[in-house]
């Protein structure tokens, strides 16, 4: 169970950079060959979505390099974005959403204004709003906001 991997880890005091990779692997799955997301788009690997075409093939070294360079480029967007001290959960919980929503939608949300104004409470319950692709609720989302939001509030 994720959780349980989750509570480990922090207890064993890992960073958010290993909180977040765990979490997102676990979130999004992995795919070594392209496949359309529950919207459409075509996506590889763990849910990366950049520049895939459907037939597109990656192996698992390439799939770990690009969960790599985005979770870097997730928490630099953190780190650009949010101007209060936040801890290492914290940090990995942001990090894993702004992978999945990307950075334009976390730099506009309530969620963002609400952690600056130092309201981090109701800025990790913003998370559980985030459930929604294509208009339409969906169950692994709904199960990924709890983790990120439980992860959050850490």
């Amino acid at each position: 169970m994720l959780k349980k991997r989750l509570i480990a880890l922090i207890a064993a005091g890992a960073g958010a950079v290993t909180i977040a990779t765990v979490a997102v692997s676990d979130f999004e799955g992995r795919s070594n060959k392209a496949y359309r997301d529950v919207v459409g788009i075509p996506t590889i690997c763990d849910g990366y979505t950049h520049g895939v075409k459907m037939g597109d093939y990656k192996t698992d070294a390439e799939c770990d390099a690009l969960l790599r360079k985005e979770l870097q480029a997730s928490f630099s967007v953190v780190d650009s974005a949010v101007k209060v001290s936040i801890s290492e959960p914290t940090k990995a919980a942001l990090a894993s959403f702004v992978y999945n929503v990307g950075a334009g939608a976390f730099r506009s949300s309530t969620l963002l204004k609400k952690l600056n104004s130092g309201d981090r409470i109701g800025a990790c319950n913003e998370l559980k709003r985030w459930v929604y692709a294509g208009g339409k609720k969906w169950n692994g989302l709904i199960k990924r906001r709890d983790a990120e939001n439980w992860l959050c509030l850490q």
